[in-house]
């Protein structure tokens, strides 16, 4: 079963008054995740001082994904 129909199901047999606080909290979650910008990762590394070529990202994504299957089911 899905996320979306398990929290459905559970929040349908919940009294009106909570049902109303589970709302609530889903949209105090919405709120908190949608007001924090996103920081661009050379922002973020401004001040660590240290340089990084695409061809070091290249090599170190090629080490992490190279052996990663990739016919996988779902």
């Amino acid at each position: 079963m899905n996320t979306e129909k398990l929290l459905l199901e559970n929040w349908r047999v919940l009294p009106l008054d909570k049902q109303i606080e589970v709302l609530e909290f889903v949209q105090s979650l919405n709120a908190k995740t949608a007001s924090k910008p996103r920081k661009h990762i050379k922002g973020i590394w401004a001040n660590l001082k240290f340089e990084i070529t695409e061809q070091e990202i290249t090599e170190a994504k090629q080490e992490m994904w190279g052996n990663f299957p990739k016919d996988i089911d779902l």
